[in-house]
């Protein structure tokens, strides 16, 4: 028998991830979360493909991917959508629609730009149990209404039709260093020169440094051959003039987790060895900068942040005897304190990834403003390449985008410099595209740690995809990144040069109000622009489109117009505070005016900034646990654009948490059901003296879904539930933990008696509808043929190592008699009947996770044509679970097991 045919086969996912609700996956370690990114034509002539790359490390396979690609006009009016949904392998997915250049009625677009807007969300347990589904359909509208922080959204902007090229000022050019790409100083005679690095990067002193013949993702802690110094010449040979290794200050124990046996002094030799590999390596290359760092903190639980210069190992963890594993103390999550820290210490730092929320915490606000984190904080990352890529020729095509969160950190009030780097897990330092960090250090300066430092504490700094060139902007002959006061009109220039033949297709100017939380506009696209600011601070940042879609953004100049510009408003806003509530969720109120408006409003409680509101009316709820007993001091501040503030009188109020003065009242609750067959919908009524916190829905005693926030619903797929009379109950909750339990309402269900049939597809006719598999393995290859039709599923047959799997969920009703799976088999092998060396597993996967093995084979099974094998599914009735076919083939002589007809029997 021949070897199995290596032919890449596209999966057949339409209508797949609506069939099989997500895998129950495991608790993922808090550095990891979903990713995604758009790969999509800045131009094209016709039809024009729009790919999306989907990335989770440590998520299960087989966990669905919803998403939305939505075309906007400049006003942000959806022109054109497409619903979908993807299954992550491993750790990614990748989908992709085309595009025929028309919107949703056929007619043809007006020349100009667009916005290609993704939006996407991965169903694993936690965003299951969130929006009260698993399964695909729908699970976008339910997180917008339930967890829209779950969301994650890029876009991209296209260019339709023939539209002018962007009219650009004379600029010759900054020198860059790097010899071919050299540059002479233009006529704007600024006295700098451009330097390029990558400011994040991995080695074997934490997750990074993988052998590119192996690297799939971040390596185990310290297991990977290279460290920094072999980062440091890569990166260098590769042409850049900076790399920074930034290693996750929690790995330095040698684990993800806490290693409670780590010592101590190990970890802090480990770090400060690498700093001292990075201060050999420049005093060796004069010419590049080796800079060693640390990436503190966890994503999914705050945030990741580069520290630049730290001379110590900042740690939360602590071993078995209570010994911090580093050098200073700061608890996870607290960036507060670390900002204070930092400040103390002369340290500086990079938002890294920011996420578009849920990151940067201060005071219980998304990158929350604290004054020592503006002082310390001088970059985000507006844009990486992928994480995990092994790219080396520079044309990785996963790029996430994190503009939307760089504009919100601007808006908080951090003075930052966008930044545009790698996170290079594997050993490809640099290389996997042209995107760099490009540094403007004075002309005669040396490249050193010092000059590097002093540069981004200035916030000179640009972020590009194209390593070649180059955007300043400039501000009344001010240059990015300065701070200065103004009186008149001001006058933006956005310059641009290539040292590559490159040309600038767009220009787009950016305004904001640092600390209003407010959104950022563009006021112009022309690269000469004058305007006369309001009274107050602003900041300006521009954004180049190349021709080939290449983007490059320049550093803010942070402006304070005084009060002959623009209307010189003085005048602070009025507020007023009020409180209700003394126990569980309590309810803070401001009722603000402003001559021009507010922007605004901070609640403060004992001169602690408690939450922000952005919008009228002005409020907000805050768990009264997080107080102790007794008298408490609100005090609500207005803030308008102009940065004028007015601070509310101080309201008294008192909390009382302690038993026989708290809450105690429980919420109540009535439910109601429709529907007998397809989709049924609970619904409850709740309510409570404090307030309901979530609702959770439950049949015959088992719990089927929860929403959290009014009007409480929730749907089921009634072939989940077996045929006849079930009870369902509604549970409401509120903030002190009271419970409300609505009476039992019975419902029916009739998707018809006799014997059904949960697996769909089951010959695999209809290609992958309906499960999902390793590449390749549902398959009309004549190979191996088929028990019936055309279609089979081929595990292994390599003749090495590797490993197939094929897997449907399914749902056994509880009410079921009898369960049973079924399908036929052949396995052909050239290997020996001796000895078992090849293996096929029937496995259950329960929705916690845990595989179970029903049955083996392996190459001694190996028969002519096809033996039909049954197997009990008793013991898994009222469960959802997955049917997992698992082949393992070893390093020598093939063995195929071929799978077909295979049904679950339920009666």
């Amino acid at each position: 028998m021949q070897l199995k045919t290596m032919i890449a086969r596209s999966l057949v996912l339409a209508g797949l991830v609506f069939c099989l609700p997500t895998l129950a996956a495991p608790v993922l370690p808090d550095h990891q979360e979903f990713d995604a990114a758009l790969q999509v034509p800045f131009r094209a002539s016709a039809e024009r493909s729009i790919v999306m790359h989907f990335e989770y490390p440590g998520a299960t396979a087989g966990t669905p991917v919803a998403w939305q690609i939505a075309l906007l006009d400049h006003s942000g009016n959806v022109l054109r959508e497409w619903n979908g949904n993807s299954v992550l392998h491993t750790r990614t997915a990748r989908a992709s629609v085309s595009w025929d250049g028309f919107d949703s009625r056929h007619h043809a677009l007006p020349a100009g730009y667009y916005t290609v807007r993704l939006r996407a969300i991965a169903l694993d347990d936690d965003n299951a149990r969130r929006i009260g589904t698993g399964i695909a359909t729908n699970a976008l509208a339910l997180a917008t209404r339930l967890a829209p922080t779950r969301i994650t959204e890029q876009r991209y902007d296209i260019q339709v039709g023939q539209v002018a090229a962007a009219a650009m000022p004379g600029f010759s050019g900054l020198p860059q260093h790097g010899g071919a790409h050299a540059m002479s100083v233009g006529a704007s005679g600024l006295p700098y020169t451009i330097w390029y690095g990558n400011l994040h990067s991995q080695t074997n002193h934490s997750d990074g440094g993988g052998d590119l013949a192996t690297c799939h993702g971040e390596q185990s802690p310290q297991s990977s051959a290279y460290g920094p110094a072999d980062a440091y010449q890569y990166a260098m040979n590769r042409g850049l003039d900076m790399l920074m290794t930034s290693e996750h200050n929690h790995m330095f124990d040698g684990s993800t987790g806490t290693n409670a046996s780590a010592n101590p002094a190990t970890a802090h030799n480990l770090f400060a060895s690498g700093l001292q590999a990075a201060a050999t390596f420049r005093a060796a290359h004069p010419n590049f900068l080796s800079i060693y760092g640390q990436e503190w903190g966890v994503i999914s639980n705050g945030g990741h942040m580069n520290i630049f210069n730290a001379d110590g190992l900042i740690e939360w963890e602590k071993n078995s005897a209570g010994q911090l594993i580093g050098d200073y103390e700061i608890a996870k999550g607290d960036y507060g304190s670390l900002y204070t820290l930092m400040k103390s210490k002369g340290w500086i730092g990079q938002f890294n990834h920011p996420a578009q929320s849920g990151q940067f915490k201060v005071g219980g606000t998304d990158f929350g403003y604290a004054a020592d984190g503006d002082q310390v904080m001088v970059l985000a990352e507006v844009l990486n390449s992928s994480a995990f890529s092994v790219n080396t020729t520079e044309s990785e095509t996963s790029r996430p985008n994190y503009e939307a969160a760089f504009n919100t950190i601007l808006e908080r009030g951090y003075h930052v410099a966008p930044s545009s780097d790698q996170d290079n897990h594997c050993a490809n330092w640099g290389a996997s595209f042209t995107n760099r960090t490009g540094v403007l250090i004075p002309t005669g300066t040396a490249l050193s740690l010092d000059s590097f430092l002093d540069a981004l504490r200035a916030r000179r700094v640009f972020a590009t995809e194209d390593k070649t060139a180059q955007i300043v902007l400039t501000a009344n002959g001010h240059v990015m990144g300065e701070r200065f006061s103004n009186s008149g009109p001001l006058t933006l220039i956005v310059n641009y040069a290539s040292s590559s033949g490159q040309t600038a297709q767009r220009v787009q100017l950016f305004e904001g109000v640092p600390g209003s939380n407010g959104t950022v506009s563009s006021p112009s696209e022309t690269s000469t622009t004058t305007v006369t600011p309001m009274a107050g601070d602003h900041f300006y940042y521009a954004k180049i489109t190349q021709a080939n879609g290449l983007r490059l953004w320049s550093a803010p100049v942070w402006v304070t117009e005084g009060s002959g510009g623009g209307g010189g408003d003085t005048t602070a806003p009025t507020a007023t505070a009020s409180e209700s509530g003394s126990s569980g969720t309590i309810t803070f109120n401001a009722t603000v005016s402003d001559n021009v408006g507010v922007t605004r409003v901070e609640f403060y409680v004992d001169g602690a900034l408690k939450a922000t509101d952005s919008s009228s009316p002005y409020s907000t709820t805050l768990d009264s646990t997080t107080l102790a007993d007794g008298t408490h001091a609100l005090v609500a501040k207005a803030y308008d654009a102009a940065g004028n503030v007015g601070s509310s009188g101080s309201v008294s109020f008192s909390v009382s948490n302690s038993s026989g003065g708290g809450d105690t009242t429980a919420p109540t609750a009535t439910a109601s059901e429709s529907g007998s067959s397809g989709t049924i919908t609970f619904n409850a009524t709740a309510s409570d003296n404090v307030g309901v916190t979530r609702v959770e829905f439950y049949v015959d005693g088992a719990l089927k879904a929860t929403d959290s926030s009014s009007p409480y619903s929730a749907m089921l797929d009634s072939t989940t539930l077996a045929d006849g009379t079930h009870a369902l109950i509604a549970k409401a909750y509120d903030a002190a933990g009271n419970i409300g339990t609505s009476t039992s309402v019975g419902f029916s269900v009739s998707n018809g008696g006799g014997t059904t049939q949960p697996i769909g597809n089951g010959g695999f006719e209809s290609g992958s509808t309906g499960w999902t598999q390793t590449s390749g393995v549902i398959t009309s290859d004549s190979g191996e043929p088929a028990h019936a039709g055309s279609w089979k599923a081929w595990l292994d047959g390599y003749g090495a190592t590797h490993t197939d799997y094929v897997r449907q969920q399914i749902s056994i009703p509880a009410g079921a008699s009898s369960a049973t799976l079924d399908f036929f088999m052949h396995v052909d092998t050239a290997e020996p009947k001796t000895t078992a060396y090849d293996n096929l597993q029937v496995q259950v996967i329960t929705s916690t996770g845990k595989v179970l093995t029903l049955a083996t084979f392996s190459n001694k099974d190996a028969a002519s044509g096809y033996q039909e094998h049954t197997i009990s599914l008793n013991a898994y009735k009222g469960q959802t679970l997955q049917i997992n076919f698992n082949g393992v083939e070893d390093s020598t002589k093939q063995t195929s097991f071929v799978i077909d007809d295979v049904s679950v029997k339920v009666q």
